[in-house]
Formats: structure tokens, C-alpha cells, sequence
């Protein structure tokens, strides 16, 4: 996965996070969306972060990685 410095994540526009309002999430790659989902995850099973919000941020994942 490339590094993403602040840089680089201020420019990236919102449609390009998992949950694009709060700016989380960056997929501006497929390594990136990987990553997404994986955090996700970790976040449902601490609960912090809402099933639903995971489902939004896998829906945006598999977009950016291609898959169905």
C-alpha cells in the first residue's frame, strides 16, 4: 500500500472515502480499499462503528477493487 501523507489526503475528494461526510475511509486505490474493509471490521468488533457503515464502506470497496 502506498503512504498516504496529510498531503496527499486533503486532496483527495470526498466520493473517494468509504464514508465520504466524515472525510474516513480514503480508497483512492485498490490497496486502500483493502485496507478499508479490513478497518472496518476491527471497528464493528470494537464497537465503534455501526454494521451499516461498514456495509456502506464494503459497498465502496468492491467498487473500487472491481468486484461485484
Amino acid at each position: 500500500m502506498s503512504k498516504l501523507t496529510t498531503k496527499t489526503r486533503t486532496g483527495i475528494i470526498s466520493s473517494e472515502f468509504g464514508l465520504p461526510a466524515q472525510r474516513k475511509y480514503p480508497m483512492e486505490d485498490k490497496s486502500h480499499a483493502i485496507n478499508a474493509e479490513a478497518r472496518a471490521t476491527q471497528m464493528v468488533k470494537a464497537g465503534k462503528l455501526s454494521p451499516a457503515d461498514k456495509a456502506k464502506i464494503d459497498a465502496k470497496a468492491k467498487k473500487v477493487m472491481g468486484k461485484k
